[in-house]
């Protein structure tokens, strides 16, 4: 015998962009360029079962309603669009309980001179994670993605242990570089969302840059921990770093000195860190990270 077990669904990368006229600082437009994704879960065995689809909300409605909210709601934060879209699934429609909402956000840079002009910024990728369940509340998780960091001294790794398959030498002054995947969750399910990305990107970029690194795991606690001062709404910190290795170039057969300057920027393989962030009170994180 076999059952159904956790299921859910919904229309992935919806690609939006709404502009509001005059908006922006100074009279400028604003523009609010977003990748959304839903899933719904919920009284939905029988789709599954029987191919009854009198409870599935489509996807290409859900599509569709996200080019209405954004109308209708303007260009507001994603965090404020996430959950006005997760309450109206879950208000709505009899058969959801349960709405994730996944919101990547691209910004653009006015071009200064000009009210309607932009440069596309490739510096990061905004992300915004919430989820709306009719039993166990809402949650909100932001954070930053594409995040390209690098120091070109301030860093070494040295004292490690050693065995018959080390080659890697010590390292007093190296250069250290990083895509950051940086998550954050919300004590609560609302804040000045406006005010709090800005506070914690400028945190997690500040201790990256001021931390005298001995290893990048040193560098994830500082930035997570720096986050978590930053912005007392935030309550836990996760974290990926791979570590994107930058080799000195070995100059000698050309009698050359290369002394720290022309480097080797490798892809691939890559030490990749992990880690969380809690604060002492941090309350249990519940549906947030599902």
């Amino acid at each position: 015998m076999v059952t159904l077990g956790a299921n859910r669904y919904g229309k992935a990368e919806v690609r939006v962009v709404h502009v509001g006229r005059g908006a922006g600082p100074g009279g400028t437009d604003l523009i609010r360029d977003w990748n959304v994704s839903s899933a719904l879960s919920g009284d939905l065995a029988a789709t599954h079962l029987t191919g009854d689809n009198s409870k599935v909300l489509a996807t290409d409605t859900q599509k569709n309603t996200v080019y209405a909210m954004a109308k209708k709601l303007g260009g507001i934060e994603p965090e404020a669009f996430a959950l006005e879209l997760a309450a109206h699934y879950t208000g709505s429609a009899e058969a959801i309980s349960r709405a994730r909402i996944a919101i990547h956000e691209y910004p653009w840079i006015p071009v200064s001179g000009t009210g309607h002009s932009f440069a596309r910024s490739g510096q990061y990728t905004r992300t915004v994670t919430v989820i709306d369940d009719a039993g166990l509340g809402r949650s909100v998780v932001g954070g930053v993605g594409d995040l390209i960091v690098l120091n070109t001294t301030g860093s070494q790794f040295w004292g490690f242990p050693r065995d018959e398959y080390t080659t890697l030498e010590d390292a007093y002054d190296r250069m250290l570089a990083t895509v950051v995947s940086a998550q954050w969750r919300f004590r609560q399910a609302d804040a000045d969302w406006g005010a709090v990305f800005p506070a914690a990107l400028d945190a997690l970029i500040g201790a990256f840059a001021q931390t005298e690194s001995y290893s990048l795991q040193q560098t994830l606690f500082a930035m997570g921990s720096a986050i978590l001062a930053a912005v007392p709404q935030v309550c836990e910190v996760r974290l990926a770093l791979p570590n994107k290795h930058h080799f000195v170039v070995d100059l000698s057969p050309f009698s050359m000195a290369n002394e720290n300057e022309v480097y080797y920027a490798a892809d691939r393989p890559y030490g990749l860190i992990e880690g969380t962030v809690l604060a002492d009170d941090a309350p249990d994180a519940g549906i947030a990270w599902s």
